[in-house]
Order: C-alpha cells, then sequence, then structure tokens
C-alpha cells in the first residue's frame, strides 16, 4: 500500500461543528490490518441497526497513571448516561426502567412473535436512547400491541401507566426535535428542553435579555438549562449539583475529581478543574474559561469530551446534550495528518469567500488522529466519527479549536463488512472503479478537510450576533453544509497533491464528487420513510448543496438524470464546472452566515433541502430491499475493568468486550442509573 493512502485512509471522517454527525453506512472495501484479522467487529443487527465493537490501539503502551486517567475519565462520562434519556423525552427513564425490568424478569413464552417484537423495540430504544429514532427523530413504533405489553407488565408486576403508557401507542410527540418551516418549533418537539406551555417565542424573548459582559465574547445562554414556564413566567432549571440532573452531576464531578489528580501535566488538570467548577456552579462564563483552557491543553497523550456540548436536539439551536469521550493519541497518524493544520492559512486565503469574511489569522487548529476508550451520552450507541470543538466562534478565532478523527471507530467500520448497496446506485462501470480505488480516500479527506479546514474557516460581520440567533432554526444545517463546501471545494485541486496526501489529486477529487451528489439526490433518502420531509440538519445540508448545484448546473448539462432500465442515476459531465459551483455556493452560504441573512438561509433549505421527490424515493426505497444491511451502525464499548491491590489501589487494567447489546444495556442500568424517572 502506498504511503500516501495509507495516510490519507487512516482520517476517515470527521463530523462535527458542533459536528454531531454519525457515520452514514457507506459501502466500502474492507481494510484489513494484523490487529482487525481476528477481532470480531459484529455484535447483532435488528430492525434498521447494526452493532459494532471497537479495539483500543495503544492501551498497552500506556502507563499506569495513564491508564488510570482514562478509566476514571471514563467512567466520569458514564455517570451522566441517564441525563441524555432525560433530555430526549421527558418520559424517556420511565419507560426504561419499566421496559427493563419486563426484560428481565419475565418468565413466559420468549419464542413468540410477540416477545421478540418486544425485544427489538427495547434494543431500538436502547440505541436510540430515548423512544424516537436517533437519527430520522421520529417516535419509533412498537411491532406488539399494548394489550401484550399490559401482559408482559402485569406478569413482571411492573408499573407503567398515563401518558406514559399511552405515549408508546399514540400519535403525541411524534417527532423529537421539527424545525419544520411555519410552525412553532419549540411546540411541537418532543424535546425534553423545555416545559410543558414553553413557545418559540418565549424562548426567543427570554435569551433576547441576556447580555454578556464582553460583547465580543458572547457567553453561551441556554446551553446548560431547561426553560419552564411556571405562573406565566419563564425561568431556567440550570444542570449543576444541587440543580437539574444534579444527582448525575455529583458522580460526574467525583470521577474528575479523581481524573484531575492522575492529570498528565498542569494544563491539562487545570482545564478538568474549571470542568469541575463549572458542574458544581452551571456558571458559563466558567465554561467558556474552561473551554479556552481545554483548547489550549494540547500536550499529552490522553483527551476527552465531556459536558453538555452539540445544540442538534434542540429545535431553536440553544440547549446541548451530554456527551462524552476519551480518548488515546496515535501519535504516528497525528505527525503525518499535520499538514492540515498547519496549511490552514493557505486554505483560507485562497477560499473563494468575499474578502471581508476571510479570517486574516486562523489560528490554533489542531488535529489528531485519536483512539476511542470509551464514549457515553449523545456520542453513545450511535457515535461520532469526529470531533471539533469548542463551538463557541469567538473561542474558535482567539485561541482555536481541536479537530480529531476517531481513528479506531473508522477502523470498525471499514472492517464490519460492506453493504453491497454500491453497485446498484453508481451510474456506470467508471463510477464504480472510481469509488472502489478512490472513494475511501476521498470519503476521510472530505471530513478531515470539513473539520479542520471547513469550521475554522470564514468570520462573522461587526455586528452580527451569533449564528444560532441569526438563523435560528437552519443554523445547524448552514453550518454544516458550508463546511461541507469547504472541503468539496479542495477535494478537487492540486493542492492536496503537493502537500502529499494524495497520489492523483483529480481522480480523487472525482470520486467525492461522485459519492457525494450519489448521496445526496438517492442513497440517503434509504433513511426516509416514504412521503417524509427531510428533517435531519446533515441530511438537509447533503440535499440542498446537492441540489443547487444540480439546478445551477441544468444548463451546461454538468450533472445529468439518466433513466435506465426504469432506474435513476446521476452522472457527472464536468468536474471542472461543478468544482466552480461548489466554490459559488460556499461563498454564498459564507456570506449568509456572516451577514446572519435569514431569509436567504431559509429559501435556501426549504428550497432545496426539505421536499422529496415521491417518485424518486419510493424508486430508491425498492431498489434498497434487496439489502440486508442495515442503514444505521453504531458501537458497544469496552469495558475498562481495574484490578485492585489488597490495599484498595488499582494495579492493572483488563478490557473486556461484551458478548450481546442487551449484556451491556443492562449492566449500564444497573451501574449507572443515577437519576429518577421523573426529573
Amino acid at each position: 500500500m502506498k504511503k500516501t493512502l495509507f495516510i490519507a485512509m487512516a482520517m476517515s471522517g470527521l463530523l462535527f461543528f458542533s459536528c454531531n454527525e454519525k457515520k452514514d453506512e457507506k459501502p466500502t472495501a474492507q481494510v484489513e490490518t494484523e490487529e482487525s484479522k481476528d477481532f470480531d467487529y459484529s455484535v447483532e443487527q435488528f430492525a434498521d441497526i447494526k452493532v459494532l465493537r471497537y479495539q483500543i490501539p495503544g492501551w498497552e503502551k500506556l502507563s499506569l497513571k495513564e491508564q488510570k486517567l482514562v478509566y476514571y475519565l471514563t467512567q466520569a462520562g458514564l455517570e451522566g448516561r441517564d441525563i441524555i434519556w432525560d433530555q430526549n423525552y421527558r418520559h424517556n427513564l420511565t419507560i426504561r426502567k419499566a421496559l427493563e425490568n419486563v426484560y428481565q424478569n419475565y418468565k413466559g413464552d420468549k419464542s413468540s412473535d410477540n416477545w421478540n417484537n418486544f425485544e427489538t423495540y427495547l434494543k431500538r430504544i436502547w440505541f436510540s436512547n430515548g423512544i424516537h429514532h436517533h437519527y430520522a427523530s421520529n417516535k419509533i413504533k412498537p411491532e406488539f400491541s399494548s394489550d401484550y405489553l399490559k401482559q408482559l407488565l402485569n406478569d413482571t408486576n411492573t408499573t407503567l401507566e398515563g401518558e406514559a403508557f399511552e405515549v408508546i401507542f399514540n400519535d403525541e410527540d411524534a417527532t423529537k426535535v421539527d424545525q419544520s418551516k411555519g410552525i412553532d418549533n419549540v411546540a411541537k418537539s418532543a424535546v425534553n428542553f423545555y416545559g410543558a406551555n414553553v413557545t418559540t417565542k418565549d424562548v426567543e424573548n427570554f435569551y433576547s435579555k441576556k447580555q454578556s459582559p464582553d460583547p465580543n465574547k458572547p457567553l453561551s445562554f441556554g446551553l446548560n438549562s431547561k426553560l419552564v414556564k411556571e405562573n406565566g413566567e419563564v425561568k431556567e432549571l440550570v444542570y449543576k449539583s444541587g440543580g437539574l440532573y444534579g444527582e448525575a452531576i455529583d458522580r460526574i464531578i467525583e470521577w474528575l475529581e479523581k481524573a484531575q489528580g492522575v492529570a498528565e501535566n498542569k494544563a491539562q488538570g487545570d482545564a478538568i478543574g474549571l470542568l469541575i467548577e463549572y458542574y458544581k456552579t452551571g456558571d458559563l462564563q466558567t465554561w467558556d474559561d474552561y473551554n479556552v483552557a481545554w483548547t489550549a491543553a494540547t500536550e499529552g497523550n490522553i483527551d476527552y469530551i465531556n459536558s453538555f456540548i452539540e445544540v442538534y436536539q434542540d429545535p431553536v439551536g440553544y440547549k446541548g446534550t451530554y456527551e462524552s469521550i476519551v480518548q488515546i493519541k496515535d501519535f504516528d497518524m497525528s505527525e503525518k495528518m499535520a499538514v492540515l493544520s498547519e496549511n490552514a492559512q493557505w486554505f483560507e486565503d485562497n477560499s473563494t469567500l468575499m474578502e471581508e469574511h476571510k479570517k486574516k489569522n486562523v489560528v490554533g487548529v489542531t488535529y489528531k488522529v485519536v483512539n476511542v476508550a470509551g464514549e457515553a451520552g449523545d456520542a453513545s450507541p450511535s457515535t461520532p466519527i469526529g470531533v471539533n470543538l469548542p463551538n463557541a466562534n469567538w473561542i474558535r478565532a482567539a485561541v482555536g479549536s481541536k479537530s480529531v478523527s476517531l481513528g479506531n471507530i473508522i477502523e470498525a467500520y471499514n472492517n464490519a463488512g460492506s453493504s453491497g448497496r454500491l453497485k446498484e446506485f453508481v451510474h456506470d462501470d467508471e463510477e464504480l472503479a472510481l469509488e472502489k480505488e478512490y472513494g475511501q480516500v476521498a470519503d476521510k479527506l472530505h471530513t478531515a478537510l470539513h473539520e479542520v479546514i471547513g469550521h475554522a474557516s470564514g468570520q462573522l460581520n461587526p455586528g452580527v450576533g451569533e449564528t444560532k440567533e441569526t438563523l435560528k432554526n437552519y443554523a445547524s444545517t448552514l453550518e454544516e453544509g458550508r463546511a461541507d463546501l469547504v472541503g468539496l471545494y479542495y477535494l478537487y485541486t492540486p493542492k492536496l497533491q503537493e502537500l502529499g496526501l494524495v497520489d492523483d489529486w483529480k481522480k480523487v477529487g472525482m470520486a467525492a464528487y461522485d459519492g457525494y451528489i450519489r448521496n445526496g439526490l438517492m442513497t440517503q433518502l434509504i433513511r426516509l420513510n416514504l412521503g417524509d420531509d427531510v428533517v435531519q440538519a446533515h441530511m438537509r445540508n447533503r440535499q440542498w448543496v446537492s441540489s443547487w448545484v444540480y439546478e445551477k448546473g441544468k444548463e451546461d448539462n454538468v450533472i445529468e438524470k439518466v433513466t435506465r432500465d426504469g432506474k435513476t442515476y446521476y452522472n457527472i459531465n464536468n468536474y471542472d464546472k461543478l468544482h466552480d459551483l461548489f466554490g459559488q455556493l460556499l461563498r454564498e452560504t459564507q456570506r449568509i452566515k456572516s451577514e446572519g441573512d435569514y431569509a436567504a438561509v431559509e429559501k435556501l433549505v426549504e428550497t432545496y433541502g426539505v421536499k422529496v421527490d415521491y417518485d424518486l424515493h419510493k424508486e430508491i426505497l425498492e431498489r434498497n430491499k434487496q439489502f440486508t444491511s442495515a442503514p444505521y451502525s453504531g458501537f458497544v464499548n469496552p469495558v475498562i475493568v481495574p484490578k485492585m491491590k489488597d490495599s484498595g489501589e488499582i494495579e492493572s487494567f483488563t478490557i473486556e468486550q461484551p458478548k450481546t447489546f442487551a449484556e451491556q444495556m443492562l449492566y449500564y442500568a444497573k451501574n449507572y442509573s443515577n437519576l429518577p424517572a421523573v426529573n
């Protein structure tokens, strides 16, 4: 294998920005390494889900102190597991606890279709951290009757009644996050960031009155709180010790204090200390202080993400979901890929952005390949494949950001088998050959460029508010599309070959463009039910980017819609002109963000990103029926088990792999259920 090919393949897919995007199920060739040969990556498959395993390369090379740090940080993450369940929906914990009790105590017939359907339903809500689909946001429908569930509850002396029981079967709270145009997005979304009777207008009015001490360093108002209405007055319930979710947060703090005691260096220890203080106080200035310290703490073998971070699950983009990822640095690959960070200013200077929207000094963009040691909250079981944080624009501009690619997660995806869908949807043998030879390289480079260059690029005009305030419910999809466009523009440029990242920049770019258009216009539709609009932010961005360039290139036949034997394909006829169209759209999306142009983003997304051609969608679903591989994947986590001395000190660790998905979920329920059913 060529050196440059290996470098690129090790970078697979980052998506965060906020880039909490999950890995698309994409047909790939398997990449077998010495470590992967005898390792069973597959756990099980049910409904539309594949559950996988991952290894922790490099664990044995860590010192005992470093292993303790990883262990403590992993435990801290798991202690907050209940939080994401409650954030996702107000009845989730009540439902989960009841169904888990049924699952463990039912002694009746477990060979019936009803029981199999019950078990599948429970696994689906375990995977989604609640009763709404982890990606599509719609409520998961059980394939058993309410009478059967009542029988199970009765047979196991389990209580589940009232609204919490009825909502499993009725049409209430049907969508977790509804960002549709022309509705009250807060009132129509089931997510539990807002109390009963709180409206979008209430949220906007409440936060419009908040003033940051330094207008140039706006605080992330609303990030760590629930907004409720009591006696007609709107107020915040803050996530902190002694506040909302305090029981779980106190356990998080205990483990973070242990982690601080074995920190690798002062900068890392000081950052953990600020995170502890933030959890104790809920103070948003402390949160910013922590993010500045965490971003600057780049030395050491271990890093982590822990807290309320991504705002995708909030229909109006204020509230952060709880998540945790613990990471071990891959030194070799991180050193090789530092080239992207080192050239960040070149990419900014040579982009298609208006001059006033370009950063004159891109600072602090660090990029590492890491291996995950544990995940929790919104990062598990469905995991991102990379991270770019922090999210605050002013911190990115003043201090920088950290971008990481989750190397062992990517390896697990690539070695878990191919779905076989590729051949069905490519236009011709040439496109198939390009994808097979360059597709993984293109995918990995695109996502690296998306994170390292895309999210670090551009700046707001003076006086323009934060994007969540100006672009509102369209902020997330606009940002993700903008970062995608940065990657797409630079994938088709000789600069990548000059930097030693690829052997043939043109073929890599062609494969990237083929794959993006194919996915954005066709294959991602397998994730939707027939007749549904596109609601998920990343799916929307892929569709509006692809649909816009398709329409704008019609006159020159840049992308041709081909019908053959009753099947639809899209063929790119002119890659140079498509490159130019991506550049034009990048310029416009940055203008929209920089100027806070709500009318323009609404028109862009609603025109190109929401509606689906019914006949095409029906065709895609029919063509996809032949494939048995599930479209979504996620992971069980390795279990780090300490071996204790008689004195109570840890002397070593072993790594154990869960045998089944249910085994891990029940283990978590037993050991990390820190919140009551109702909070």
